[in-house]
Parts: structure tokens; C-alpha cells; sequence
């Protein structure tokens, strides 16, 4: 087996401590321009789901599994659990949960498995060729993320709509890898988290919200 030769780090720039963090502390691929986005499908894929479905589908992640929530226009999130933990929740939060690189496209068939496919859920994945906002890093104050790091409102601020922030921040030296959901994990082997059961629970949950939703919508009347 060839040995793995990691990619060159991009020289320390002062004025980019963002970008900095993640290609040469974690050795994530980021896209070129601004807004700083983190490109899908390398050393990971990505679930998008409602933030009152993804607290829910937590215990199947490792305590070390990268877990980001970012802003969304939906309705606010209503489940206890996430009120419990004080996460925001004006103008509704989702949930992005870093998978296996691969999962993307393996959602589709896994979702008729389970017999969730005939069913529309507010649940999508973001594989090769995708992106995300890159979350603040830990120790950044919250605020547009711009090249510099820097934030408008400061320590502590509310942070501008669609500003997306860690819950389970990725630790730099250590590989992401071992700790993302897999297909290689159904059965229990190999220590890293089943993504059979993370899927079928997020679903599960995802399903539920819509219920709950639609539910509270008032009747329409002709």
C-alpha cells in the first residue's frame, strides 16, 4: 500500500485566520472566495435537517462527532430537548451533521431500505461537489465571517442571520474521519458510528416535525 501523503499546507497568513484554521489545523479543503465555505465529499459529507430532528438522532453520534447548527427561515424550533439546551432558535435553526464522505450518495437507496422513501422529509445531504458555511471557529466572536475572523457584533453578539456555529466543534491534530457515521458500521464493527441508525432516526424525527407542522397550520377555509 502507497502511504498517504498529506496535502501542503497553504502558507500562514495573519489576515486569514479562518480559512487558516481549517485547511491547516484540521486539513479541510475550503472553497475559494467569500463568504469562506467548506467543500463536501473529501473528508466528509454532510445531513441537513430541522435542529428538533437532528437533537434527537445525537446518541447515535460519537462525542467527538462534528455536530454545526446554522440559521434557516423555517418556522422556530419547538422541541423541548433544544430549548433545554438553550440553542437559538429565532427564525428556526438546522442542524448539519458531518457524515462519512460517500454518505450523500448512498441516502437515497438507504432511505427506500428503510421504507422512508416514498416520503417527503425536510432531509437532504451535501456530498462531492457541495458546501457548507463554515462555522465559526471555537474562541471566534460571533458575526459575519469575513477573511480576518473578525465579527461586527463583537464577544457575545447575536451573530448575523445564517451565521452557522459549532455544537460539537472538530479537534485540530486528530482525523475526522473515525469518528463520522458509516455504512461500514452497521453490525458494530469498527467503532465509528452506523449511519443505518442515525438515517432511520433522523428520519424518524423528520417525519414527526412535518406532523407536528402541518398540524399547526390553521384550517383553510374556501
Amino acid at each position: 500500500m502507497l502511504p498517504t501523503v498529506p496535502l501542503p499546507r497553504r502558507p500562514l497568513h495573519p489576515s486569514d485566520p479562518v480559512r487558516q484554521w481549517y485547511e491547516n489545523e484540521l486539513g479541510w479543503a475550503t472553497v475559494p472566495g467569500s463568504p469562506l465555505r467548506l467543500a463536501a465529499g473529501l473528508r466528509f459529507d454532510v445531513l441537513d435537517v430541522p435542529a428538533e430532528a437532528g437533537v434527537r438522532a445525537l446518541r447515535h453520534l460519537g462525542p467527538v462527532s462534528p455536530v454545526a447548527l446554522h440559521a434557516s427561515r423555517s418556522a422556530p424550533c419547538e422541541d423541548p430537548a433544544a430549548r433545554r439546551e438553550k440553542w437559538p432558535t429565532r427564525n428556526g435553526k438546522r442542524m448539519w451533521l458531518l457524515v462519512a464522505a460517500g454518505s450523500a450518495e448512498e441516502l437515497p437507496g438507504l432511505l427506500d431500505w428503510l421504507e422512508w422513501g416514498a416520503l417527503a422529509l425536510d432531509l437532504t445531504a451535501i456530498g462531492a461537489g457541495g458546501s457548507i458555511e463554515a462555522p465559526l471557529p471555537p474562541g471566534v466572536p460571533e458575526g459575519p465571517l469575513t477573511t480576518d475572523g473578525a465579527g461586527t457584533d463583537g464577544p457575545g453578539g447575536s451573530g448575523p442571520q445564517g451565521a452557522a456555529v459549532w455544537l460539537r466543534p472538530p479537534e485540530p491534530g486528530c482525523e475526522v474521519e473515525p469518528s463520522l457515521p458509516t455504512l461500514s458500521a452497521v453490525g458494530g464493527g469498527g467503532g465509528a458510528p452506523d449511519l443505518v441508525r442515525l438515517v432511520d432516526t433522523v428520519a424518524t424525527q423528520c417525519h414527526r416535525v412535518r406532523l407536528r407542522r402541518a398540524c399547526a397550520q390553521p384550517p383553510a377555509y374556501s
